[in-house]
């Protein structure tokens, strides 16, 4: 199924300011709510698409990706958008209650959220981004405690029922269409008190661990890519799955090789001799050596390509090239056998070097 343009689904252009996003999420979600549209499949389907919509370009980091690359761009990076009404409740919170001051959704509603995204800065060197690594890393995540199983209660004892709004974690009342709803004030929107905490976590139902993990990076990686390790990030509340992790890329520059896309650029010095009678030489490849010939008179920038030789198609087949670049080098020093030489070469070329004022190319290698 092809996806509509996020922008589209809102009705806003591309360079719409956040406030005007989120004017037109709170319109859009205001006509397609599941409270007003019980049992209108195509509402609910509505619903989740401007939803997935907002999330992504309220969001800087996506809707940058976005921008750039489209909904291929988000996929690639592991996005997946809300799967369905819930989860879009548990993604925004209680951002409809703002919105419109009604509940987020019916009382049946699991209070169960998701926990936050971590995101952990890889460092690697040039070879390890092109030909892919294994790396292992660790990280510190809230995890759910084992003493009260995330509950928050002490080993032995349950969590109660709140007795005011019996466990739905918020008053309601009934207004048009909406469940217009407050928080609990017993609970504080928790649904549920413990009377006994828990020691370990202290009510929380979370505690900080140390988390060891190895991470398969893929060949031809660059800098900024995220990697998606799924359910490794803080522990969800009330029951809710875990956030994900997001392994951002750092990969340290070359003083060999400069990347272009998926070709590698090489730099190699010549003399004017080698320039002007041609030569053959080793250049340093990204495995190993490799030899290239070059003919007489190449000039400065004149670059040559080895296809194949390059950095791996992250999403495809095949590799880039390696370029050789050549620089031709200028002595800064002559010893007087050389000047002479090349004064009768200038002589031979009719090139007048006796006139020039510190202009001429000749003058300049004498200086």
């Amino acid at each position: 199924m092809v996806k509509e343009d996020y922008y589209q689904l809102l009705k806003v252009n591309r360079n719409a300011s956040t406030t005007q996003i989120k004017d037109a999420y709170r319109k859009a979600a205001f006509q397609y709510h599941p409270d007003r549209n019980a049992g209108d499949k195509e509402a609910e389907a509505k619903f989740k698409a401007v939803s997935e919509a907002y999330e992504v370009l309220s969001d800087d980091q996506k809707r940058t990706v976005y921008d750039r690359y489209g909904h291929e761009g988000l996929s690639g990076q592991g996005y997946r958008g809300a799967q369905d009404v819930e989860d879009i409740f548990s993604t925004f919170g209680s951002i409809f209650e703002d919105f419109f001051g009604f509940s987020s959704g019916g009382g049946g509603r699991s209070r169960a959220r998701r926990g936050s995204d971590l995101e952990y800065t890889l460092e690697l060197t040039f070879l390890e981004a092109v030909f892919g690594v294994e790396k292992e890393i660790s990280f510190s995540k809230n995890t759910s405690c084992d003493a009260c199983k995330g509950s928050g209660a002490k080993a032995g004892t349950k969590p109660q029922t709140c007795e005011t709004c019996h466990g739905r974690g918020q008053i309601r009342r009934s207004q048009g269409f909406f469940s217009v709803s407050t928080t609990c004030h017993s609970c504080r929107g928790s649904g549920q008190w413990v009377k006994q905490r828990c020691s370990p976590c202290r009510g929380e139902g979370v505690v900080a661990k140390q988390r060891s993990i190895k991470v398969k990076v893929p060949a031809g990686v660059d800098t900024g890519l995220r990697l998606r390790v799924s359910s490794e990030g803080e522990a969800g509340s009330d029951g809710g799955p875990a956030g994900d992790l997001y392994v951002v890329l750092s990969v340290a520059e070359s003083e060999t090789f400069i990347r272009d896309g998926v070709d590698v650029i090489v730099r190699l010095p010549i003399s004017m001799s080698q320039a002007a009678l041609g030569a053959s030489l080793e250049i340093p490849a990204l495995e190993g050596v490799r030899k290239i010939s070059f003919p007489a008179g190449v000039q400065y920038g004149h670059r040559i390509s080895l296809a194949g030789e390059g950095i791996p198609h992250l999403r495809g087949v095949g590799r880039g090239d390696l370029v050789v670049s050549l620089e031709v080098k200028i002595p800064q020093k002559l010893s007087k056998e050389q000047r002479e030489l090349l004064e009768k070469f200038a002589s031979i070329s009719g090139d007048d070097v006796s006139k020039c004022s510190g202009g001429g190319f000749f003058q300049r290698i004498f200086d």
